[in-house]
């Protein structure tokens, strides 16, 4: 296959027109050259039944005859591909249609081995519309405390999100998705490949997604069990700077535990962010204004003061 022929990945599950949606703004790119792997996580006779109509030979659809999970449904499609480049799609998100072009230009811009290409997303909700993240990681700045510190109290600051992540396929045959994970096979995955030598994330300053989010639909990372988030934590805190660790639970982990009301976790979320992180005052004050302040008058602040994205 030629150098510029990129595989999409697409795992879906019960999402007929969702998924169908995703394709079509894959069919939209400026640029031509793509395959879209759609993997189903499980028999689904409506999502088969919905992508049969596609008549564009670019389309390739997998069925699973079990669920296996959303990392090993996207390792499954790299496993199929053909490009010399991936990218994925979540099944509920969409493309702006210069999205491929963009990214593959900036990837060719560099001289990284193993060069990973982000953008801008506009996260929509029912609040309204947001340009996300609101800003770039800095060149010497580690992965790790630009997805975890923020700089602001409101999330949206920083951002790695998978419908965003465009990559060389040999990087995603050395580094897969962690098998089985459930939750944060985005950042998860960019931990590991941040370890590789020859790896450098850049980022396109400027919208190409419409990400999805608030929507009312019930996912695995909207809810609040923070427990196993805890455990994932733990488990990569080799990963992590210290401070790192310590804006992770000030800002993801502390967010799903307020939820519950119970002021023990907090205290023991405390402990756990000086014990093995470094908090400064940002990420104190961040996770004291998250149990002090109820979720609803966080978004309401949050839409009265960001710009919305222009309609």
């Amino acid at each position: 296959m030629p150098n510029d022929f990129i595989s999409v990945v697409i795992p879906t599950r019960g999402r007929p027109e969702l998924v169908t949606r995703a394709v079509e703004s894959v069919l939209s790119q400026t640029h031509r050259e793509v395959e879209i792997l759609v993997v189903i996580d499980g028999p689904c006779a409506e999502t088969t039944q919905s992508l049969a109509k596609i008549t564009d030979a670019r389309l390739r659809v997998i069925e699973l005859p079990a669920p296996v999970g959303g990392s090993d449904t996207r390792n499954l499609g790299v496993q199929h591909a053909h490009g010399s480049w991936i990218a994925f799609l979540d099944d509920d998100d969409e493309w702006m249609p210069a999205k491929l072009e963009r990214q593959l230009a900036l990837a060719r811009a560099t001289e990284d081995f193993y060069p990973v290409i982000s953008c801008k997303v506009i996260a929509s909700s029912p609040s309204g519309q947001f340009v996300w993240p609101r800003r770039l990681p800095s060149s010497s700045e580690p992965i790790c405390e630009y997805l975890f510190n923020r700089k602001s109290l409101f999330k949206g600051e920083s951002l790695l999100q998978t419908s965003t992540l465009f990559a060389p396929r040999k990087l995603l045959e050395i580094v897969p998705f962690t098998s089985g994970l459930k939750r944060f096979q985005d950042y998860d995955w960019c931990l590991r490949a941040a370890e590789m030598e020859g790896v450098q994330f850049h980022f396109v300053p400027e919208p190409l997604v419409t990400w999805h989010i608030e929507s009312g639909r019930e996912s695995i990372s909207n809810r609040n069990d923070w427990t196993p988030a805890l455990e994932w934590l733990r488990s990569n805190r080799s990963r992590m700077t210290r401070r790192a660790y310590a804006g992770f639970i000030s800002a993801s982990l502390a967010q799903q535990a307020s939820a519950q009301g119970d002021w023990r976790v907090a205290w023991q979320l405390l402990k756990e962010m000086f014990r093995n992180g470094r908090p400064g005052y940002m990420e104190i004050s961040l996770f004291t204004a998250i149990w002090m302040t109820p979720t609803s008058l966080r978004r309401w602040l949050r839409t009265l003061l960001h710009p919305k994205a222009a309609q």
